[in-house]
């Protein structure tokens, strides 16, 4: 099965303001008439990776065979290798994997957890992302929390600073107080996690993490700032509460100086780091080294369809899958799945990853990539 075309565009999200108005694709079509998408993370739009997609990428793709991937695959990264590899190259070969896993299914007629070796479950429970918190009161947190417990009846929460990266320990105090109000709100026995996005210095996170452990807190994401992997394994290692890590990581062997370091918890992103197949390697990495793999997710669908195909398909999964904020966003263009159901997603069983999307309403959103 010969490729005969890689097209890539960006589609203008929900009402195209705000947090991620765009997201970036790629359409990957064969000789045989079938195709598959697949998703770049869209910090800035995708359009760094979508462009190194079309320039350096799909030439080298249009006439090969879809199942050579691993070899494919391979070759594209060491050919743009000194462009990162990490962040735009990881961000242009993940959405050509997810794509080639999505047009394997649809040849083979099987569903893609079919593929990966089969669903261990098909309903996975989701946890609500709930973002912006340090602009926030501490009533405009609960508030915010509240709703979105009521309106998605999650298996737990995760609240997220999303604060100014250039400034540390900014409001630690206040960051206690909006904890222990979402502890107030939730009660004792429900599961709850914080997102420090990079907020603090070591001392800073020592001091809220320990808060967190007598709120009886789950995990405490990204406390101090990602690329100090140092830092981010001292502050793992000196609290007991799991510190987690690894949405901004882009290769296995970063994600593996992470877990060396100390962090029990990993967060590679699909659309960031390999796609499926690279997913796939994180598990097993994560697996051989005794840590949760709780991938992190705040795409609208392609990335979150193929990322619940692959959490189906591990023994044992951590934490419910990531829900954040404005997944609606989505909507418009893709029908499934758009949302969860009673606060768990299922699984399709179409082939490939089993995507359904309003044709007419993609064409309408496209947006052509200025190469």
């Amino acid at each position: 099965m010969r490729i005969s075309s890689v097209d890539v565009f960006q589609l203008t999200m929900g009402d195209g303001s705000g947090w991620m108005p765009k997201s970036a694709f790629v359409r990957i079509d064969t000789e045989d008439g079938l195709f598959g998408i697949g998703e770049a993370s869209p910090m800035h739009g995708g359009h760094a990776s979508l462009a190194v997609i079309a320039r350096e990428m799909a030439p080298e793709l249009v006439g090969q065979d879809v199942f050579d991937h691993a070899v494919l695959i391979d070759r594209l990264l060491h050919k743009c290798i000194k462009l990162g590899p990490e962040g735009i190259v990881t961000g242009a070969l993940a959405a050509i994997d997810i794509a080639m896993w999505d047009l394997k299914g649809k040849t083979l007629q099987k569903p893609l957890y079919k593929l990966l070796g089969g669903a261990w479950t098909k309903t996975l429970p989701c946890y609500s992302s709930v973002g912006g918190n340090a602009a926030k009161t501490v009533d405009e947190v609960v508030r915010d929390v509240a709703r979105r417990v009521e309106t998605e009846k999650p298996a737990a929460v995760k609240i997220r600073w999303d604060g100014d990266r250039t400034r540390q320990d900014v409001d630690i105090a206040g960051d206690i107080q909006k904890a222990a109000a979402v502890r107030k709100l939730l009660g004792d026995g429900f599961m709850i996690g914080f997102d420090a996005n990079n907020g603090y210095s070591v001392n800073g996170a020592m001091r809220v993490g320990r808060a967190l452990e007598d709120l009886g807190y789950s995990w405490f994401e990204e406390p101090v700032q990602h690329y100090n992997v140092k830092a981010m394994g001292e502050v793992a290692q000196r609290l007991d509460i799991t510190v987690s890590a690894g949405e901004q990581t882009y290769t296995l062997q970063g994600l593996k100086e992470l877990i060396e370091a100390g962090v029990r918890m990993v967060q590679p992103d699909i659309v960031k780091m390999g796609g499926v197949t690279g997913m796939m390697q994180c598990a097993a990495l994560a697996r051989a080294h005794g840590v949760e793999l709780v991938p992190h997710q705040t795409q609208p669908v392609v990335g979150p369809l193929a990322n619940i195909h692959v959490l189906s398909t591990l023994l044992h999964l951590a934490k419910p899958v990531e829900l954040a904020d404005k997944w609606e966003r989505g909507a418009p263009v893709f029908v499934n799945p758009s949302q969860p159901v009673d606060g768990c997603f299922e699984v399709p069983d179409r082939p490939g990853l089993g995507l359904q999307f309003d044709e007419k309403e993609m064409q309408a959103r496209r947006l052509s990539i200025a190469i």
